[in-house]
């Protein structure tokens, strides 16, 4: 295991592999001084948000320095792609219980690999030493007040999700198990592809958004949270792998709803705006589902294929709850 004790060295390396720099001006100051001077566009918004990653809290221990690189970039993307912002920037602080240069080195290339595709240039950040930890901050923008919000829900929208549900939650659920992961479901875990198409090709269609971080129970009360409505969401409708047919309707329900890390994108659409779909999953390059539609009684309700209310075998993770 290579290793430094000088902190200057590893944020030098950092600096050295992030060779990606946004094909834009409006960056003035990157890397290299106290902090980073941004430009933001005329006629734009810049969109902010942040995500700590916490070593056996939001991925297993045994998870490679390459996909927590990709991982810790692309749950930030996935918010900025629920608003409908195009990426431009980000910012990483990372603690780390030894200076190990080899695996920084193997973090920044999963870390690279991402941003590549989007263009996105490491501005700074921090390190410091402690339980492994990675906390990223990505910028993005946006057309002046195009922003898609949570809680603007219209009585009447449909409820639509993009890909599919429950496979990240599966592959976790093996690993936790001691069975060997599914390959295909491990890469859902590991690696989640950010909606930014989809984000984008929803600009002045969908009334609200959100991406499913925590599963699609608990983040369709918040995508309702503000609208004073809710939802009826139609369970046998939810898009689901093949891999998942050998559990029971019940397990495969209750990863879809309660299992996360799916970091797919629920968004309400108007109803008269249905047959728009198909258009916007191929702009987007991405499979869209109807599941349910937008209700006036202000709760989310989860309806088996009896018509009756599902209740998950598990609840969605929350921070600080200890009555899961």
């Amino acid at each position: 295991m290579a290793s430094t004790d000088n902190e200057t060295d590893l944020i030098a390396l950092i600096a050295a592999n992030q060779l990606q720099q946004p094909d834009t001006d409006n960056l003035i100051l990157g890397i290299g001084d106290d902090a980073a001077i941004i430009r933001v566009s005329e006629n734009y918004d810049l969109v902010s948000c942040t995500d700590t990653l916490v070593a056996g809290v939001h991925f297993p221990l045994q998870t490679s320095a390459y996909d927590i690189g990709w991982k810790s970039l692309a749950v930030n993307i996935s918010d900025l792609a629920a608003m409908a912002a195009t990426p431009r920037f980000a910012q990483l602080a990372l603690t780390l219980p030894t200076a190990d240069i080899n695996w920084l080195r193997e973090f920044l290339a999963g870390w690279q690999a991402l941003a590549s595709e989007y263009n996105i240039g490491l501005i700074g950040g921090d390190t410091t030493r402690g339980p492994l930890s990675i906390t990223v901050q990505a910028m993005g923008e946006i057309p002046q007040g195009q922003a898609l919000l949570r809680g603007r829900a219209k009585l009447g929208d449909v409820l639509v999700v993009s890909g599919d549900l429950g496979s990240a939650a599966r592959a976790l659920q093996q690993l936790q198990a001691g069975e060997a992961m599914d390959s295909e479901l491990a890469l859902e875990l590991n690696r989640p592809q950010p909606r930014v198409a989809l984000g984008q090709a929803l600009h002045g269609l969908a009334s609200s958004a959100i991406d499913l971080s925590d599963g699609l129970a608990l983040d369709a009360q918040r995508l309702m949270a503000g609208s004073g409505l809710g939802a009826k969401i139609q369970l046998q409708q939810l898009p689901l792998k093949s891999t998942l047919a050998a559990l029971s309707q019940s397990q495969r329900y209750s990863l879809a709803v309660s299992g996360g890390d799916d970091y797919e994108l629920l968004f309400t659409l108007p109803a008269e705006l249905q047959n728009r779909l198909a258009e916007i999953s191929s702009a987007a390059n991405i499979s869209l589902t109807v599941i349910g539609e937008i209700q006036a009684n202000p709760v989310v309700e989860l309806l088996a294929d009896d018509g009756g209310l599902f209740t998950p075998s598990f609840k969605a993770y929350e921070h600080f709850n200890e009555n899961r």
